[in-house]
C-alpha cells in the first residue's frame, strides 16, 4: 500500500505527488493453464485499469469473467492500487476465473466478436466501437529504407557525410511542384499481400434460447450454434461454468453435455480445441494484432467519420449474435446493463470531491467517461429519431413538433415550435438556439461553480435535421412547464419568475461572465431581480438541485445585427460608432439571437481595462503637477479620478474596474422599471462599443497576424478556429473579405491564399444551409440519388445533370405513408414534396446559394455556376467537395471524380456511401494537466528546458489518467514533449513521441485534418535527424499531397514542405528533383512574405546550395547574391547572417573562377592529365539539418563552454539568494518605483 502523502490542495502544483502516484512498478500476473509474466503498473491505476490491460494482452485476451486474487484475497475492480493492502513491488496478482452470468456471457461473446474481426474497415469507416483509420504504417513502411538496403536503393555515396546507402527518393507525379490532378485513391493507400483470415464460417444464437427451467437450474444461460471452417456444426451451451459441446442438433433438443464435452471458461479456448482451423487463425490473427501499433487498435473517444472511404464489400459476419445485430439496426433488444440515469451520473461526478489532487484525478477521469458515453448515447439516439425507430411522446402533433425519450434522454428537433421563435426570426432562430444554448453551458462548465447544475447537451446534425439531445431533469416530464420554472420567463419576457436562492447562485458566476444584475418588470408591473438573460430559466427538480437552462444569451447580443424593429424608433445617425457605418452596420439578419463571441468580450474588456489606466494616470499625474506648481491647498482625491475613469470607460461600479453586459436590452419584450431606464441607455452603448471594437480592432488584428503568419490556416476548421481566437463571428466572413480587400494592394496580394479561404468558407457554409433544408423532404429510399443529385448541381460542369429518379408504384407509396405515421411523423416520408429535390438545377442551387451568401455572410456572390467561381476566386472543387462532405456529414466512394466533364454528371447514386452525423458538445477539461503543461510552457520561455520536458512528462501522464490514450490534447502534449526532446538532444525519444502524435492525430482528428498534415511534416524532422531519409521524404511527399487535396498549391504552407522536400533531396543528391521544390517554394515565399522576408533569404541560399552541388556556379552566385542583398537590409553589414552570406559568396566565385579557368584551359589546350578536377563540395549534413530547423521555427540552444559556467554560476548564486531569509518588504519604496514606472511612456504602455 503507498505509504501517506503530502497532497497538495492548489491545482497545478502537483511534483510531488506526482512522483509517487506516477511512479511504475512491476507485479506478476499468474494465469490459469499458462506461465507467470510482469505487468508494469502505476498506484494510481484501478484495479479494473489492470483487468483491461489483461484482456488486450496475448497471454490473457480470452478471458473477461475473472477477478484478481492477492494473497487469496479478491480485489475490488473499482479501488485505486494505492488503496490495496499489502500490494507491493514485485507482488503476485492471480487470475482467478468466476462464474458467468448473462450480461458477463453477453460481454464474453462481444469481446471473442471483436478478437475474431480484428480492426474491420467496414468498423473503421462508420466509427463503430470508437474504431478509426491511421495509415502511417503503410506510408512509411515497416522497414528502415535507410539503414537496410532493398529494392529501392539505387546506389553507394562514395563520399561525404549523409548516410552511406541512398535509397530511391523520387516523389510520385502528383505531388510534383505544377502538377494539376488531384486524386484521392491515395489518400487511403492499403498495405499490401493483407488476405483475410477466416477462422469460423459461422457463430449464431441457437433457435432453442432461451433454456427451459429445468435447464436454467443447471446453470445454462445460452445455446449458440457453430460451423467451423472443416464444415463440423456444433451446439455450445454458455453456462454459469463456462461453454461446453452438447448434444442438440437442428432437429432435436438435447442439453446435456456431449463426449467429450470440451468443457472450458473461454469459448475460444473451446474453439481450438473444436477446430485446428481456428486455432491457427486466431493464432495469426493475434500475431498480426502484435505487429500493430496499440494506438491503432484502441477506440477513441467520440466517433471520428471519414468523408471519403475506399470500396469494400459487404462480409457476412461469422459472429452474428443478437447483441451484434441489434446495435447495428439502431436498437437494444437485450441491453447489456440497465437504462442509465443520465442526470444523475452527470451531477453526481461534479459533485465528486476536489481537495487533493488523487480526488481531482478521479473527478476528471469520472467526469469525462460519463460525458464521452453520454456523447455516443446522444449520438446513436439522434440518428435512431431522424431513422424514425423511436416513438414520440406526443405521437398525435405535427412531425416538426414531436419530442421523444430514448434511453433517458430527451431529444428535439431544431424547429420553430407554436411560433415560440416567431418574432425573433422562426425557424432559423429555432435551429441556432441550440448552439447558443450549448455555447452557455460550456462557459458554466468551464466556471464549475458548486450547487449550479446544468444539462448535458448534445447537438447532433444528421440528415439535414438538427437534433438536441438533453438529459432529464428529475420530475419535470410529470408537472406542466409553468409550475416547474422558478427563475425567468417562458415566453421572452412578458412573464417572469424570480427565486432569491437561483439569483444567489447565478451571481457567483456573474463576475467571469461580465453579466450585470439587473431588474425587470413581470406580468403584474412587479421588479424582478435577474443575474442572466430573460429566457434563462430556473427549476428546483426533484431531487432538490437547481438547475438553469435556455443559456441563449449567456453573451451579450451584437449590436451589428439588431437594427430597430419597425415597432421601435428609429436611431440618430450618431447612435453608432464610425467603424460600424464604414461597414453597413446595423443591418438585419436571418435571426435576432445573434451574440458576441466570450473571446470577444475578453478582448474588449481588456482593452477598456487599459484606457482606465490610462485615464487614470494621466489624471493623477496633471493632480501631481497642479500640486508641484504650489497648489498645496487642493488635496488629492483618488477616489475621484477612480469614479471619472469608471464612468469614462463604462463601468458598472465608481469604486473600481467592472465591466457588465446586460443580456436583455435589446429584447423587446422585457419591460425595465423607471430606475434602470438611465442604466439600460448606457448599457446599449456599451454593447454598440464592444460590437465596434470587433470591426475597428479585432479584425484588423485577425488580418496582421494572418499577414505575418502566426497560424497555420489550411481549410475551414482552423480558419474558424483562428477568427473565433479574435472573438469574430462567422457571420462576419463576408466583413473580413471587404476589410482584406480595403488593404493595400502589396499586403492584399500577400494575403490572397486567405481571400481564397474565406470565399471557399462562405460558398461551402452556403451551400451546407441549402443543403440541409434540401435533404429535410427526402425519403429514405432515395437519399442517395438525392446528395448525388445535389452535389452534380454544386460541383459538377454537367448543366443538365440527370436524377434517375425510380418512381415507387401507389400501393408501396401509401404502405410507406401509413407506416411512417405509426412511427411519428416520418421525417422524408414519401409525398408530394418527397420528390421536389429532383426539380433542383445547377442554375437555381447557385441562385439561391448567393442569396444565403448575400444574406448570412454579407458576400455577394456573382457566378451563376461553379466554373465561374472557380475562375473568379481560384478555387479548387476538390477543396470545396472536402468541405461541403465534412460540414454535410457526406460520405463518398473513394475514387477519382471528373469534376470538369460536360457530358456526364460526376456523381452517381452508388457514389453515396453514407450520411454520417456530426456532434457538437462539451470538451470536459484535465485542469490540473492543463496547469502543469502551462507551466511548462512558462518554463520553455524562461530557458528552463530540461524542467519543461519533465513536466510535461508529468502533464502527459495525468492526460493519460484522465483522458485514457486517446485525445486532441494527449496529441498537443506529445507535440510539445517531442520538440523538448528533440532540442535537448534525444532525437530517438523526439521521433518516438511524434510518431505517437502522428498516429494519434490520424485517429482522434481525421486523415486529412490541417494539424495532421504538420504533425507529418515535423515527423519528416526528426526521422531525416535520425538517418531515416526515405522514411522522411514519404512522410513529407504524404503531407504535400493532403495539403494539395486541402488548400491547394498556392499557400504559404506549400512553401514550407517544398522547402524541406528540397533540402533532403539535396542531401542525398538527387539535385535535379529538389531545384522544382526550391524553386516553387521561392515563388510562394515571394509571393506570400515579400521580396525582403527571410524566408524568400533562405529560399536563395537553399537554391545556391543546390546549384553549387551540380556544379552551376553561376546560378548560385545569383541567388547568394539576393540571400545577401536581404540579410544585408534586415540585419546589416555586421550581422553574422550577412556575414556567412558574404563568406559563401566568395567560395562560390572562386569555385566560378576555378571552373571557368579550367574550361580556357581545354577549350584552348585539349584535356590534360595536369587540369584538376573540380572539388564539388558534398551536402553537410549538420549544416542541412541547421537550415530545416529553421524553416520549420525550431532554434537549437548553442552554448559554448564559458558561456555553460557563466550560466552555471549565476544559476547557483541565484539559488543561494532563494535560500536566504527575503527582507522586509519595503512598501513606500514600490510604491515609489510604480509611479517612477507609470510616469515614463514605456511604463504606461506596459
Amino acid at each position: 500500500m503507498l505509504p501517506l502523502l503530502n497532497l497538495s490542495t492548489e491545482p497545478g502544483c502537483p511534483s510531488q505527488e506526482l512522483l509517487a502516484l506516477d511512479a511504475a512498478f512491476p507485479v506478476k500476473i499468474s494465469a490459469p493453464g499458462g506461465d507467470n509474466f510482469e505487468l508494469q503498473v502505476s498506484w494510481q491505476d484501478l484495479v479494473q485499469d489492470v483487468q483491461q490491460v489483461l484482456m488486450e494482452r496475448e497471454e490473457t485476451n480470452t478471458r473477461t469473467c475473472f477477478l484478481l486474487h492477492l494473497d487469496g484475497i479478491p480485489l475490488d475492480p473499482f479501488a485505486e492500487l494505492r488503496a490495496v493492502e499489502g500490494l507491493s513491488s514485485n507482488a503476485t496478482l492471480r487470475i482467478v476465473e468466476e462464474p458467468y452470468t448473462m450480461r458477463e456471457v453477453r460481454i464474453h461473446l462481444a469481446h471473442v466478436r471483436n478478437l475474431l474481426r480484428g480492426v474491420d474497415q467496414a468498423d473503421v469507416y462508420s466509427a463503430n466501437d470508437g474504431a478509426s483509420p491511421s495509415v502511417v504504417a503503410i506510408v512509411v513502411g515497416e522497414s528502415n529504407l535507410t539503414d537496410v538496403p532493398s529494392e529501392g536503393t539505387r546506389r553507394k555515396r562514395k563520399s561525404g557525410n549523409g548516410p552511406e546507402t541512398v535509397p530511391d527518393c523520387a516523389p510520385p507525379d502528383y505531388v510534383l511542384p505544377g502538377c494539376k490532378d488531384r486524386p484521392l485513391m491515395p489518400m487511403q493507400p492499403h498495405p499490401r499481400d493483407i488476405k483475410p483470415v477466416h477462422c469460423l464460417k459461422s457463430m449464431r444464437t441457437s433457435s432453442w434460447n432461451p433454456p427451459p427451467g429445468n435447464r436454467r437450474m443447471h446453470g445454462d444461460l445460452l445455446y449458440l450454434d457453430v460451423v467451423t471452417a472443416e464444415d463440423r456444426r456444433a451446439s455450445i451451451t454458455a453456462s454459469t461454468r463456462g461453454f461446453f459441446i452438447n448434444q442438440s442438433t437442428e432437429d432435436e433438443f438435447k442439453p446435456r453435455p456431449a463426449s467429450p464435452s470440451l468443457l472450458s471458461h473461454s469459448l475460444i479456448d473451446l474453439l481450438n480445441q473444436l477446430s485446428p482451423i481456428f486455432k491457427k487463425g486466431f493464432t495469426a490473427l493475434q500475431k498480426r494484432r502484435l505487429q500493430r501499433s496499440p494506438l491503432e487498435q484502441l477506440p477513441t473517444p467520440f466517433p471520428v467519420y471519414c468523408w471519403a472511404v475506399a470500396p469494400l464489400e459487404h462480409a457476412a459476419d461469422c459472429m452474428c449474435t443478437d447483441d451484434a445485430r441489434s446495435a447495428r439496426l439502431g436498437y437494444d433488444d437485450n441491453p447489456v446493463t440497465q437504462t442509465r440515469d443520465w442526470n444523475e451520473e452527470i451531477q453526481a461526478t461534479r459533485e465528486l470531491q476536489r481537495q487533493n489532487l488523487p480526488e481531482r484525478l478521479l473527478r476528471d477521469r469520472t467526469i469525462f467517461k460519463v460525458h464521452s458515453d453520454f456523447v455516443m448515447t446522444a449520438i446513436r439516439g439522434a440518428e435512431a429519431v431522424v431513422d424514425g425507430n423511436v416513438m414520440a411522446i406526443n405521437p398525435g402533433e405535427d412531425s416538426r413538433s414531436q419530442m421523444f425519450v430514448w434511453n433517458n434522454l430527451f431529444f428535439s428537433l431544431g424547429f420553430d415550435v407554436r411560433d415560440h421563435y416567431k418574432a425573433l426570426g422562426g425557424d432559423a432562430a429555432a435551429h441556432a438556439a441550440p448552439a447558443l444554448d450549448l455555447a452557455g453551458v460550456r462557459a458554466f462548465a468551464s466556471l464549475d461553480v458548486d450547487a449550479i447544475c446544468c444539462l448535458g447537451t448534445t447537438i447532433v446534425d444528421y440528415r439535414g435535421y438538427r437534433v438536441t439531445a438533453q438529459s432529464v431533469v428529475p420530475g419535470i416530464l410529470e408537472r406542466e412547464q409553468r409550475q416547474a420554472v422558478t427563475y425567468g420567463s417562458l415566453d421572452f419576457g412578458e412573464t417572469v419568475q424570480g427565486s432569491r436562492k437561483i439569483v444567489s447562485l447565478l451571481d457567483r458566476s456573474s463576475k467571469p461572465l461580465h453579466v450585470l444584475r439587473h431588474k425587470v418588470l413581470n406580468e403584474n408591473d412587479e421588479e424582478v431581480e435577474l443575474v442572466s438573460s430573460v429566457e434563462c430559466k430556473g427549476i428546483v427538480g426533484n431531487d432538490g438541485r437547481h438547475y438553469i437552462m435556455d443559456l441563449l444569451r449567456t453573451f451579450p447580443p451584437d449590436a451589428n445585427f439588431l437594427p430597430p424593429l419597425p415597432s421601435e424608433d428609429p436611431l440618430p445617425d450618431d447612435a453608432f460608432p464610425e467603424p460600424c457605418k464604414h461597414f453597413g452596420f446595423p443591418r438585419p439578419y436571418r435571426h435576432r439571437l445573434v451574440s458576441l463571441r466570450p473571446e470577444l468580450v475578453e478582448a474588449f474588456t481588456r482593452a477598456k481595462y487599459a484606457e482606465f489606466m490610462k485615464l487614470a494616470i494621466a489624471k493623477h499625474k496633471s493632480q501631481l503637477e497642479a500640486n508641484a506648481d504650489g497648489s498645496d491647498e487642493k488635496e488629492m482625491d483618488n477616489r475621484e479620478v477612480i469614479r471619472n475613469a469608471c464612468n469614462a470607460v463604462g463601468s458598472v461600479s465608481d469604486c473600481f474596474f467592472d465591466i457588465r453586459f446586460n443580456p436583455d436590452v435589446f429584447t423587446p419584450t422585457v419591460r425595465f422599471p423607471e430606475s434602470e431606464c438611465e442604466s439600460v441607455e448606457r448599457q446599449k452603448l456599451l454593447h454598440r462599443e464592444a460590437s465596434a471594437f470587433l470591426l475597428s480592432h479585432q479584425i484588423p488584428e485577425f488580418l496582421k497576424e494572418s499577414l505575418e503568419h502566426s497560424a497555420v490556416i489550411l481549410d475551414g476548421s482552423t480558419l474558424t478556429e483562428f477568427m473565433h481566437r479574435f472573438g469574430i463571428n462567422i457571420r462576419y466572413l463576408g466583413t473580413v473579405v471587404h476589410a482584406l480587400e480595403e488593404q493595400k494592394e502589396q499586403d492584399c496580394n500577400r494575403l490572397h491564399f486567405l481571400h481564397r479561404l474565406l470565399v471557399t468558407e462562405i460558398i461551402v457554409r452556403a451551400a451546407k444551409h441549402l443543403f440541409r433544408t434540401y435533404l429535410q423532404p427526402v425519403e429514405m429510399s432515395t437519399l442517395s440519388v438525392a446528395v448525388a443529385h445535389f452535389l452534380n448541381c454544386f460541383l459538377s460542369s454537367c448543366p443538365t445533370p440527370d436524377t434517375h429518379l425510380a418512381t415507387p408504384d401507389e400501393g408501396s407509396a401509401s404502405r410507406n405513408r401509413r407506416r411512417s405515421k405509426r412511427r411519428g411523423g416520418g421525417r422524408g416520408a414519401p409525398g408530394a414534396e418527397s420528390t421536389s429535390w429532383a426539380q433542383l438545377t445547377p442554375a437555381d442551387l447557385w441562385k439561391n446559394l448567393a442569396v444565403e451568401a448575400q444574406e448570412r455572410y454579407i458576400f455577394l456572390i456573382t457566378s451563376e455556376g461553379i466554373d465561374q467561381a472557380v475562375e473568379k476566386f481560384g478555387l479548387q472543387k476538390i477543396t470545396l467537395l472536402r468541405e461541403l462532405c465534412i460540414k454535410g456529414g457526406i460520405q463518398l466512394l473513394l475514387r477519382e471524380y471528373a469534376l470538369d466533364g460536360r457530358q456526364k454528371p460526376a456523381f452517381g447514386e452508388e457514389d453515396i456511401e453514407n450520411l454520417f452525423p456530426i456532434a457538437k458538445h462539451l470538451w470536459p477539461p484535465a485542469c490540473d494537466a492543463q496547469h502543469l503543461l502551462q507551466s511548462a510552457q512558462a518554463r520553455i520561455q524562461q530557458g528552463f528546458l530540461k524542467d519543461a520536458c519533465d513536466q510535461t512528462a508529468e502533464a502527459l501522464n495525468l492526460y493519460n489518467n484522465i483522458f485514457g490514450a486517446l485525445h486532441p490534447d494527449i496529441c498537443a502534449c506529445l507535440r510539445v514533449l517531442a520538440r523538448l526532446n528533440y532540442i535537448l538532444g534525444n532525437q530517438a525519444e523526439a521521433l518516438i513521441h511524434q510518431e505517437k502524435a502522428l498516429i494519434m492525430s490520424e485517429r482522434v482528428l481525421g486523415l486529412d485534418n490541417p494539424y495532421t498534415i504538420q504533425d507529418y511534416v515535423i515527423c519528416a524532422l526528426f526521422a531525416f535527424t535520425n538517418a531515416q531519409v526515405a522514411k522522411a521524404l514519404k512522410l513529407l511527399y504524404r503531407a504535400r499531397y493532403l495539403a494539395l487535396i486541402v488548400c491547394s498549391e498556392d499557400h504559404p504552407q506549400i512553401a514550407t514542405i517544398d522547402s524541406n522536400i528540397g533540402l533532403m533531396l539535396t542531401a542525398v543528391e538527387e539535385h535535379d528533383t529538389a531545384q522544382r521544390f526550391l524553386d516553387k517554394a521561392l515563388t510562394l515565399n515571394t509571393k506570400h512574405c515579400g521580396e525582403m522576408s527571410l524566408k524568400v533569404a533562405l529560399s536563395h541560399h537553399f537554391l545556391a546550395r543546390n546549384y553549387a552541388a551540380k556544379g552551376d556556379f553561376r546560378s548560385a552566385l545569383k541567388h547568394e547574391k539576393e540571400t545577401y542583398t536581404v540579410y544585408n537590409e534586415q540585419f546589416g553589414k555586421t550581422h553574422e547572417r550577412t556575414e556567412a552570406s558574404y563568406t559563401y559568396l566568395q567560395q562560390l566565385t572562386d569555385q566560378a573562377v576555378v571552373l571557368q579557368r579550367n574550361v580556357n584551359e581545354i577549350c584552348k589546350n585539349g584535356s590534360k592529365p595536369s587540369i584538376q578536377p573540380m572539388q564539388i563540395p558534398a551536402p553537410n549534413m549538420p549544416y542541412i539539418l541547421e537550415l530545416l530547423n529553421s524553416i520549420n521555427g525550431i532554434v537549437l540552444p548553442t552554448l559554448s563552454c564559458e558561456d555553460l559556467q557563466k550560466l552555471k554560476a549565476e544559476v547557483k548564486e541565484l539559488e543561494d539568494m532563494m535560500n536566504q531569509e527575503p527582507p522586509p518588504l519595503d512598501v513606500e519604496a514600490l510604491i515609489a518605483e510604480t509611479e517612477n514606472k507609470e510616469e515614463s511612456p514605456a511604463g504606461q504602455e506596459s
